[in-house]
């Protein structure tokens, strides 16, 4: 019995050990399961603050959906530094890559991203007007390859008109800095703007300048030669890009503004009311999420944001010699001493 038994020790192991042979080989015939790459272009660069900020954010929501970068997924950045003509070429990059969806900081982006490819997914993080641009069929169902979050709101324009005009009582001419590019933003814009100053009884004025070198200087002389007493400006990505500069040409001029974001009251600037955009970009790796898992960008509205700022840069303000009404610091979310 003990021979027996010995032997069908020995067979039994034998058999074991085939077995986990087969299972290695299986295995190593089989293909390790594809990490997921996302494609990240932004217009901007990758030193400015802001836009570490906003993809911080948009890493930190990935993680909260269980996503590891460098394990169950990468991410490849590329950045425009401020030169929207680079945009195409950056786009064919990740193209290339085989990225599985491509984030787009704007709608300037996204088109460029859209031109690349007709099948990879495009996920809108900030967008402005998808509808006017032709990137979408209709915010309900986008029915291609783009999707995502848009802050284009021409109604804003009145309302941070009206915040101007309750802090400068006495100023009656207003003007409105924008990019040139992009037909429907702009009329939009300006139809809001003039709406809203004569209701107010006051003047509006379109100031534009032009990509690639926008003759800022020479919008600021426009506006000093006409009188222009308060300034509000554009959340334009070529706008945005060049923040400090415009800042600083406010300062020069004394012109008091009142900004798209946060971010240009960071930096200085007087007043800003606009969406959040870092929570933008949160729930832009919401989408991303939706779409690895299976859901089509047709499919998935486009969506607008939820959560607006208005905040008030004291410092500033005493800077230039300027009072902030009690009932406008009463409204503000957050106020910088």
């Amino acid at each position: 019995m003990t021979v027996v038994s010995s032997q069908k020790s020995v067979v039994s192991l034998a058999l074991a050990v085939m077995l986990l042979a087969h299972g290695v080989a299986v295995a190593a015939q089989q293909p390790a399961a594809k990490v997921p790459r996302i494609g990240f272009l932004t217009t901007s660069s990758a030193s400015n603050t802001e836009t570490r900020l906003r993809h911080d954010a948009f890493r930190q929501a990935l993680s909260d959906l269980g996503y590891v970068e460098g394990k169950n997924i990468n991410i490849d950045y590329r950045y425009a530094d401020g030169k929207l003509e680079r945009l195409p070429e950056l786009a064919e990059e990740l193209v290339r890559l085989r990225v599985d969806v491509l984030v787009a900081s704007n709608a300037t982006v996204a088109e460029a991203a859209k031109k690349s490819s007709a099948t990879i997914p495009i996920v809108m993080a900030a967008s402005g007007d998808p509808l006017g641009s032709g990137l979408v069929a209709s915010l309900a169902r986008p029915g291609g390859n783009v999707t995502g979050l848009y802050q284009y709101s021409p109604e804003l324009v009145g309302k941070r008109l009206e915040l101007l005009k309750e802090v400068l009582a006495k100023v009656t001419r207003f003007a409105f800095l924008n990019s040139a590019d992009g037909t429907a933003a702009r009329s939009g814009f300006e139809d809001q703007g003039k709406i809203a100053a004569k209701t107010l009884g006051v003047q509006f004025q379109l100031v534009e300048v032009k990509a690639p070198n926008p003759d800022l200087e020479g919008a600021f002389r426009v506006m000093v030669k006409d009188r222009i007493g308060a300034l509000i400006i554009s959340s334009a990505p070529l706008i945005s890009f060049h923040r400090k500069w415009i800042l600083e040409l406010v300062e020069k001029n004394r012109i008091p503004a009142v900004y798209p974001d946060q971010e240009w009251a960071t930096a200085g600037g007087l007043m800003s009311y606009g969406a959040n955009i870092v929570d933008l970009y949160r729930r832009a790796a919401v989408y991303v999420d939706k779409i690895l898992k299976g859901a089509k960008p047709a499919d998935l509205p486009v969506e607008q944001p939820t959560k607006f700022e208005f905040i008030v840069n004291l410092k500033t303000a005493k800077q230039i010699g300027l009072t902030i009404p009690p009932n406008v610091l009463a409204r503000a979310d957050k106020v910088i001493k």
